[in-house]
């Protein structure tokens, strides 16, 4: 089955309801939810490759489509590697306010395919929701999922915050996938930071939901990034056009994809954004 990138919550059959029902009675604590893409993102549909990865004030993550194999009432968990086979991923990050406050107890319910790009939907392998902790941090120990027919890599994810009644549906990319260009449902603003950590893989993510900040702000920790080592004339926060040539780690990289650079943005960290000369 395709998965439908005009599809919204309500014409796959989603209701509020349902959606804390998919999380039982944990869900009743945390009233409701939130976290909306801009209206302007979300219509065009084109991709926006200046976007992000971590908090910009006043920009949220951009929804996508829910497809065909979202299932409710997963369980509570944050280890989704039970029973299954394949390369481990820990995907970590921060959910922000608006104002780049980190918020807490918010609801994140994943989903994604097995290695073989199937889903499982008799039981409830490969999914689970969780909640951020006091800092607006989540943490998830998964597997790199397949490729699904007609899709590039993705992780599916929804997002509930407390007394919010919205949910964010949206999906994760890795870089440096060949299917990225093709898939038309794929947007480089929901790009992941991936490294390879020795025989598993570990990337980063910051979701921004559409929430307002509050009048005292808490102190807001730095978005996540994944470190690496390198030098050169490659700097954060300088906007690069296509063509353009940067040194990186002793190695040159070509732009491929006009953007302004951010931490975590190096060029060995997104093929999707440089290659090497």
């Amino acid at each position: 089955m395709s998965e439908n990138p005009h599809a919204t919550d309500e014409e796959s059959g989603l209701s509020r309801k349902q959606f804390i029902a998919a999380v039982g009675v944990g869900a009743l604590a945390v009233p409701a939810v939130v976290g909306a893409a801009t209206a302007g993102a979300a219509a065009s549909g084109a991709p926006a490759v200046d976007e992000p990865l971590a908090c910009t004030p006043g920009r949220t993550t951009i929804a996508q489509t829910e497809g065909p194999y979202f299932k409710p009432n997963s369980p509570e968990r944050d280890d989704l590697t039970a029973g299954v086979s394949g390369t481990r991923l820990v995907v970590t990050g921060h959910v922000f306010n608006r104002a780049c406050q980190p918020l807490s107890r918010v609801l994140l319910d994943f989903w994604q395919a097995d290695t073989m790009g199937a889903y499982d939907n008799v039981r409830y392998t490969l999914r689970g929701h969780l909640y951020t902790d006091a800092n607006g941090v989540y943490r998830l120990t998964t597997i790199v999922p397949g490729l699904y027919p007609g899709r590039t890599r993705h992780i599916h994810v929804k997002l509930q915050a407390p007394g919010r009644p919205q949910i964010l549906t949206t999906q994760l990319y890795f870089p440096g996938e060949p299917r990225n260009n093709t898939d038309t449902i794929y947007d480089p603003s929901l790009l992941m930071n991936v490294r390879t950590v020795g025989s598993g893989r570990e990337a980063t993510f910051d979701f921004v939901l559409d929430v307002a900040g509050t009048s005292s702000p808490t102190p807001t920790p730095t978005p996540t990034v994944t470190p690496t080592g390198g030098g050169g004339t490659w700097r954060a926060g300088t906007a690069y056009s296509v063509g353009d040539q940067v040194t990186y780690g002793g190695a040159g990289y070509r732009c491929l994809q006009a953007h302004t650079a951010l931490a975590g943005w190096e060029p060995p960290n997104v093929p999707a954004l440089w290659r090497r000369l």
